[in-house]
Order: C-alpha cells, then structure tokens, then sequence
C-alpha cells in the first residue's frame, strides 16, 4: 500500500529511542523527511544514523519539550531546512505513577507541562504551516490508562486523559483545514522505559523472563514492539488514513476493556 508520505515533511519528539524512534524510521522507510527532537543529544544522533540508513533526510535537535524556545527553535528549523510541516507525532513523555498521597503537587504541574502542554506547544507552532500546505496529520501518543484509568495510575493517568479531550477538540477545531488529529493509546509496548520497569518490578529475573511474564497478562500473551506501534502511528499520520480524525486507537493488544 502507498501512504503517500513521499516528500512529507514530519516532526516526532521523543524521537531519540523506543517508539519515537522506530517511528522516525518508519516515516523515513516511506518517504517522509523527519526532524526529531529529544532531551539527549547522543541517543539523537544514534537516530538519526537509524533514520538516514532507512533513507530519510533528518534533523536532530536537543529539544525539551517544557521549552517554549526549544519547541519553537525545533519548528523553526524544520521549516527552514525542509520547507514546512506536513505532519507531527507527539511522543515526548515518561511514565509518573503513583498513590495519592506519594506525590507533591508540583510532580502533577511537571507531568502536564511535559505531556500535555508540550503537545499543546507543538501543535500551536505547526497547525500554521500544516494550514498554509493544504493539511496535515497530528498524532498524539497518550496510553489504555487515559480511557481506564487504574488506582495508583496518577499523574500520568491524568494527564493522558486531557490529552484525550485535547485531541478530540482540536479534531474539531482544524477539521476544515484538513489536519487530522488523533491519537495512539500504547499499552505494554516494549521501549526505552520498560528497562526501569525491570528493574523496580522484577530485578531477579532477566529482561526477557519480565517481558513474558507482563505478555501473560496480555490476550494476545506478549508485549507489543516498538515497531508494531510504529506501523500504526504511521498510517495515522499517512495518506491511506484521509477519513479517520478525532480517533483515540489502541495498541495494546487487546488488553484495554475499552475501545
């Protein structure tokens, strides 16, 4: 299937490792000219390496996403390198997890700036440029906890919940533009951040034996890839998905009791 990403120009942040990775990979695989972003200016140009060997031109900047100035500087200089901005994946995140009473009210304000308003930052700058080019794509990668939220699942649980709603209402708002907007809800996905799951969960047992025994819990009897969510997020941010906008998806496979 062409998803018509020739030529199109894409923003991922959190684009250094794990799903943000795989996903500038895959953009690049199709076509797509990719600027990604991220905190660490090594594991960047690890991608970056990854992205040109898949046969992509790629822009790697130092960008913290809590940043006015870093968000704009990332923008700016995808526009002036590549012309515009035809699509944005917004990946920046970790997970914040937790009782009630085991975080300060600040640990919540951080968790929004990083999740919701780094995806509010970067939309705000691309609409324009997605406008001025006819349309465009924004996928949001939240996770299963924004729609069935579990105890002990806070801040991040709400945090991806107002991404939800966010991504729902800009649907709305930037529909007549032709930019669609929806997002990727991850389940267990192995990436990056799932080493420091080991470690506090499971620090006896090898990575593998922790992963299969997460994948137990799963329908499907696995954890998904990096990759797998990668193929997703990039049909969402593809061509072939012209008619689907204001849609949360799981990837997950099967484990959230809510579509």
């Amino acid at each position: 299937m062409d998803l018509g990403l020739s030529g199109k120009v894409a923003i991922v942040t959190g684009g250094s490792e794990g799903i943000g990775r795989a996903t500038a990979v895959v953009l690049a695989r199709e076509g797509a000219k990719v600027a990604i972003g991220a905190r660490r200016q090594g594991p960047l140009d690890e991608a970056r390496a990854a992205v040109e060997v898949a046969g992509g031109e790629c822009l790697a900047l130092s960008t913290d996403v809590t940043s006015d100035s870093d968000c704009e500087a990332l923008v700016a200089e995808t526009i002036n390198r590549f012309g515009g901005v035809d699509i944005l994946i917004n990946n920046a995140g970790q997970s914040s997890s937790g009782r009630i009473e085991s975080h300060e009210i600040d640990v919540w304000a951080v968790d929004m700036d990083l999740k919701l308003y780094g995806a509010l930052r970067l939309a705000k700058l691309c609409v324009p440029s997605m406008r001025e080019r006819g349309g465009g794509r924004i996928v949001n990668l939240l996770n299963i906890g924004c729609k069935t939220p579990g105890a002990g699942s806070m801040p991040t649980a709400a945090s991806r919940a107002a991404g939800l709603a966010m991504t729902k209402a800009l649907s709305k708002e930037v529909a007549a533009d032709q930019i669609l907007v929806n997002a990727a809800c991850i389940g267990s996905v192995d990436s990056a951040q799932w080493h420091g799951f080991h470690q506090a969960r499971m620090p006896d047992a090898t990575y593998e034996e922790f992963l299969a025994s997460v994948g137990e819990g799963i329908p499907v009897k696995r954890i998904g890839t990096s990759e797998e969510a990668a193929n997703m997020i990039v049909f969402l941010a593809s061509g072939a998905a012209s008619f689907i906008s204001g849609c949360a998806i799981n990837i997950d496979g099967g484990a959230s009791p809510a579509w």
